[in-house]
């Protein structure tokens, strides 16, 4: 029964790591620990997808600029506007911190992780998600303060450390997979059970940690009944329009079915790791909360949401 409730058994892990951050969330001399985890979680995620992956298919990532494009046009054109869209439907209804909330999840890069596993389950082209995922999250440290500061009329900076951070923990381990690949690929591929293990424990540690964190700020208090069921509206609409919108360009662009999971899961997609330091660096500590309730939404679902599909478009790659 359960198989059929949820198509892939990764979904309630999600929802048990949730329960669980609901229910002992990572507080004090903890935290430090557990972000380092999660990062190290991160940095051996993309040195196993540089070990694996062959270099020719890493260049033609690179060179795909229909794939590209269409995904950075994606993630900070339409899902700028789709969030600037429900961020003026919410206003009337919601504290103004937390309409504000869905312009800072539109303005947002994709994941990292997240994306490229979802993209490896559902049989797509993990090269292009590894670049796609690497080419938002680093044109995004630039971008989505710029975004955000154009559509919501307020200034924003972000330090240079963020950068320089994703490039340590995302393009760095991945260019040193591909520097010893010769030597590693072979054992890494008989042994697939533990990548994919390792990719769905990234998620999971992602969540919890990301999740802890809003469950020690008050977020089951801070909110009304009316307030969080619009919210959910709210953002059950996004994911709607994102997931369906990233799939219908694909098809518009005649790309091939593993490209078009690509963008599927690059475009469709939000980082809170990119959105949580964002947050704290263009809002007061009170507001950044509140503005964070939509994107703390948002990527808990959408990762139940790429875990749901992401089968069903895996047996159709294969057919």
């Amino acid at each position: 029964m359960l198989a059929r409730i949820f198509p892939d058994r990764f979904v309630p892990v999600l929802f048990a790591t949730i329960l669980l951050a609901s229910l002992l969330p990572v507080r004090g001399t903890a935290v430090p620990v557990a972000q380092g985890v999660s990062t190290a979680a991160i940095i051996l995620l993309f040195f196993l997808n540089g070990v694996r992956l062959p270099r020719d298919e890493v260049l033609h990532g690179i060179r795909n600029w229909k794939l590209q494009g269409a995904g950075l046009g994606f993630c900070f054109v339409v899902m700028a506007l789709l969030g600037l869209a429900a961020q003026v439907a919410t206003a009337a209804f919601l504290p103004a911190a937390l309409a504000l909330g869905f312009l800072f999840l539109g303005i947002l890069p994709s994941t990292v992780q997240s994306a490229t596993a979802a993209s490896s389950m559902a049989g797509g082209n993990v090269a292009a998600s590894v670049v796609a995922a690497a080419l938002l999250n680093l044109i995004g440290v630039i971008a989505s303060p710029l975004l955000f500061a154009a559509l919501a009329g307020s200034a924003g900076a972000i330090h240079g450390a963020a950068a320089l951070r994703i490039v340590a923990i995302l393009l760095l381990p991945f260019v040193a997979g591909q520097v010893v690949q010769r030597w590693l690929r072979p054992w890494v591929l008989a042994h697939r059970g533990a990548a994919t293990f390792m990719d769905r424990t990234s998620i999971a540690i992602a969540v919890y940690v990301a999740f802890s964190a809003a469950v020690v700020g008050g977020i089951w208090h801070q909110l009304d009944a009316g307030e969080i069921a619009i919210t959910f509206a709210a953002v059950a609409a996004m994911l709607a329009l994102a997931f369906c919108g990233a799939w219908a360009l694909g098809g518009l662009l005649r790309l091939r079915h593993a490209e078009r999971i690509t963008l599927l899961f690059a475009g469709a997609q939000k980082s809170i790791a990119v959105g949580a330091p964002l947050a704290a660096t263009l809002f007061p500590p009170a507001t950044a909360g509140v503005v964070l309730v939509p994107i703390l939404v948002y990527h808990m679902a959408q990762l139940v949401i790429s875990a749901w599909i992401a089968p069903g478009l895996a047996r159709r790659a294969e057919v």
